[in-house]
């Protein structure tokens, strides 16, 4: 782990989160509950260990999503079903997707269970001072089953991760849509795809562009400057730092443990062609390093 222990475990859980975005047992268990469409079932699932927060809570909290985007799914969602019933149904859902997925055997293994307790452990230990979406994850209730239980411990570590990236992004002043144009820029996930899916027009992508060619961060052409990609790392390496908090009470020995538990989960994953490809996390197979 000689990059640091955040970052060779976010190469590997964040496959396994992406399980609620992609898998179909999620969109149908969603569509079950009465939800409208993609995007509905997508901020429900996600915002529901908040409560049913107002739209504008939930657009801080996500931050690269417009307004827009938000107030069209919440909270309207809300209306259809509770977000305890939303907290239920993801369980079942993912539940389901492992399941069919990895196969019964694999759920039902030792090995699984132990992955499900060491990040239940690491997700119980973390900080979540000022990381809002960690700590409505890191509240809610031990499940029984493992699925359900490794699924949660790797979602709050998720979030954990998440909200430091945003503060690592306020605190380096790059904006909701600033940050997507260097994401792209960088080549971790197509930028058409990160606006429309975000619901950003093309005149607030564009000049985000200018104020980051402003600041020397952008070429002419919109590839990273020198000191582009020097911001992009500094980004990335301050965010790992920050998560680096769950990882270090739970030790190295058993970080790497369940490191290794979850590579062949992360591999099946990326294998199943559940993830798009130019996804807006930036993880499909080959584009990190998942088995290095």
């Amino acid at each position: 782990m000689a990059d640091g222990m955040a970052r060779h475990l976010w190469e590997r859980y964040e496959p396994v989160h992406d399980l609620v975005y992609f898998a179909p047992e999620v969109r149908r268990e969603v569509d079950a509950l009465g939800m409208r469409g993609f995007w509905m079932g997508y901020f429900a699932l996600r915002a529901a260990p908040l409560g049913a927060v107002p739209p504008s809570v939930v657009t801080s909290c996500f931050y690269v999503f417009h307004p827009a985007r938000v107030t069209r799914a919440l909270p309207d969602a809300w209306a259809y079903a509770t977000p305890a019933d939303v907290l239920a149904a993801r369980q079942d859902a993912l539940n389901a997707a492992m399941t069919n997925l990895f196969g019964p055997d694999a759920v039902g293994s030792a090995e699984f269970a132990e992955a499900a307790d060491l990040a239940w452990e690491a997700a119980a230990v973390a900080d979540t001072t000022g990381r809002v979406l960690a700590a409505a994850n890191q509240a809610l209730e031990r499940p029984d089953r493992p699925t359900a239980r490794l699924w949660q411990g790797l979602t709050t570590l998720r979030e954990h991760r998440g909200d430091s990236h945003v503060a690592v992004l306020v605190s380096r002043g790059l904006g909701p849509v600033e940050a997507m144009v260097l994401k792209a820029a960088a080549g971790e996930s197509d930028g058409a795809l990160l606006r429309e899916t975000r619901k950003w027009e093309t005149s607030d992508w564009e000049a985000a562009g200018t104020r980051l060619r402003e600041r020397g961060l952008l070429a002419a052409d919109g590839s990273l400057t020198a000191a582009g990609a020097a911001a992009r790392a500094e980004v990335e390496a301050l965010t790992d730092a920050a998560a680096e908090g769950p990882w270090t009470a739970l030790g190295t020995e058993r970080t790497a443990r369940l490191a290794e538990l979850l590579e062949p989960l992360a591999r099946m994953v990326e294998s199943s062609g559940l993830l798009p490809s130019g996804n807006p996390v930036g993880l499909t197979r080959g584009s990190h390093r998942v088995g290095r």
